[in-house]
């Protein structure tokens, strides 16, 4: 009995054996080439043959790029773009506080002493602000000062000509602190007050001249912009 189950399991396997072949031997007939194992089937994907059905596909390596890289691209396209959104900001800030910005001035703070027109069998070609020797005088516009230093008259004097051609004078100071061709800001502290020259007593003499030469009342001038005495 022993005996029949081996020779039986002998046959079986002999029968197994026949039918793989004869399905390779089929494969091959049809132009199939079977792989040997796993092992093979690998080895020739990795040598650049076809990929089995359903196989997931490979990237090259080369196809990958560094994560750390891009980061890095991405960084410094934000700070370029926070860089101009702080200059925008900036601009925008510094027109918005030029167009709030006084255009016109006090000259000096003081008391109103003389007008414009004849005094003491002349003509008084400007205003006087009376106050203490050392109180600012202060540019009444933007421009660019056309003279600073002694004059005649007037001690020491600085003229400040205007976009539009008018001149302002500023007389009679103790010192000041501009120069010539030098760009002034209304409200710019220009000189200090003083008495020098023919003056009766410490205070700022301040003319405007239309064109460069007309001389005219400056108070009504001060006054067309929000200035008054």
């Amino acid at each position: 009995m022993v005996v029949a189950a081996v020779a039986a399991g002998a046959f079986a396997a002999a029968a197994a054996g026949q039918t793989l072949q004869s399905s390779f031997g089929t494969a091959e007939a049809e132009g199939v080439t079977p792989l040997a194992n796993t092992s093979d089937a690998r080895a020739s994907f990795a040598l650049g043959g076809d990929a089995p059905a359903g196989a997931p596909e490979l990237v090259p390596a080369a196809h990958y790029t560094d994560a750390s890289a891009e980061v890095q691209k991405l960084n410094a396209s934000l700070q370029v773009t926070q860089d101009r959104e702080a200059r925008d900001a900036a601009a925008a800030r510094a027109a918005a506080e030029e167009a709030s910005r006084p255009k016109t001035c006090l000259p000096a703070h003081g008391t109103f002493t003389s007008g414009f027109g004849a005094r003491w069998g002349t003509t008084h070609y400007g205003i006087d602000i009376a106050n203490s020797i050392g109180t600012p005088i202060y540019a009444a516009s933007d421009g660019v000062v056309i003279d600073a230093g002694p004059a005649s008259g007037f001690g020491l004097w600085v003229r400040i000509q205007l976009a539009d051609g008018t001149i302002q004078v500023y007389g009679h100071m103790n010192t000041f602190s501009v120069r010539e061709g030098q760009k002034v800001k209304c409200g710019q502290q220009i000189a200090e007050i003083g008495d020098r020259g023919q003056a009766t007593g410490p205070h700022l003499h301040f003319e405007v001249w239309l064109n460069g030469t007309k001389k005219i009342d400056p108070r009504p001038w001060l006054a067309a912009r929000g200035v008054y005495l």
